[in-house]
């Protein structure tokens, strides 16, 4: 947390490998990730091995609850059955990205910066997410439920749906965009701010305005600060994964009306 820098936060920096643009690598968004992966993967591994089922411990507790709300949150939006692929990918975006927020919380300096401030992070997790769906939907509905899919409203006449294919499209699209950039914008938005409070130590040219705006500006910074990072980091961990939980409950669009076509279909015709 560089309070005193020279310029504003604009994105982290990216390296050529090779002299060029298509083959460059954020390295402070990969140390970051590193970071809260090891976290993510060392503090699941060691609740994993404090499991105890006649005495459970409180950060078991705390961790099965957790786990409960995820199984009962997929199984109200999406399914009871055949989802067991989806509560352990939603609970560890979650709980990865919780991870990765709270970090910024410590005083940490480059080039360790919040992993959710480059865009390039949150849109490999959105479009990871997004075909992590679609791979769903052709697996629940077959490759012509899914491609009806595209066809909704289901209830108006063909040539009509036929019309809301681009929209329908459009919508599916955009998806892991706005999946990426709800939690770049919130993240990256606190990392500005934190860079704007850091300019009130310089405020003021004589000494007693400089103390005055200097103690003031940390005041503001150590308030922003726990926001920031305790509750809209949280807040957007929580709206990550719950979109991804219903972007999975909407793979499955269709598939009543397909049963009760079929239904329909397979009925004997009344003597």
């Amino acid at each position: 947390m560089n309070i005193l820098a020279a310029e504003a936060p604009s994105g982290h920096e990216a390296v050529s490998l090779c002299g060029s643009s298509f083959c460059t690598i954020n390295y402070q968004t990969l140390i970051s990730s590193a970071i809260a992966i090891v976290i993510t993967i060392v503090f699941g591994l060691w609740v994993a091995a404090k499991v105890k089922s006649d005495r459970p411990n409180k950060v078991q507790l705390l961790f099965e609850l957790f786990l409960d709300y995820v199984r009962n949150l997929v199984g109200d939006t999406v399914s009871r059955e055949g989802t067991d692929f989806i509560v352990p990918l939603a609970a560890t975006i979650g709980f990865y990205i919780l991870v990765a927020n709270w970090l910024d919380f410590l005083p940490l300096t480059n080039p360790i910066e919040p992993a959710a401030s480059d865009v390039n992070q949150t849109a490999a997790m959105g479009i990871l997410v997004f075909l992590a769906s679609q791979v769903y939907s052709v697996r629940v509905l077959g490759l012509r439920g899914f491609l009806r899919k595209f066809t909704k409203p289901f209830e108006m006449p063909l040539v009509v749906r036929i019309v809301f294919i681009p929209l329908n499209l459009i919508e599916e699209l955009v998806k892991p965009v706005t999946l990426s950039l709800r939690l770049f914008g919130n993240i990256f938005a606190g990392v500005v701010m934190v860079f704007l409070l850091g300019q009130l130590y310089g405020a003021g040219a004589a000494a007693l305005s400089h103390v005055f705006f200097g103690v003031f500006g940390v005041l503001l910074l150590i308030v922003w600060k726990f926001f920031d990072v305790f509750f809209v980091g949280t807040i957007q961990a929580f709206i990550f994964m719950l979109l991804t939980v219903i972007y999975f409950g909407q793979a499955r669009e269709g598939l009543e009306e397909d049963e009760h076509h079929g239904a329909a279909h397979s009925q004997p015709k009344a003597a």
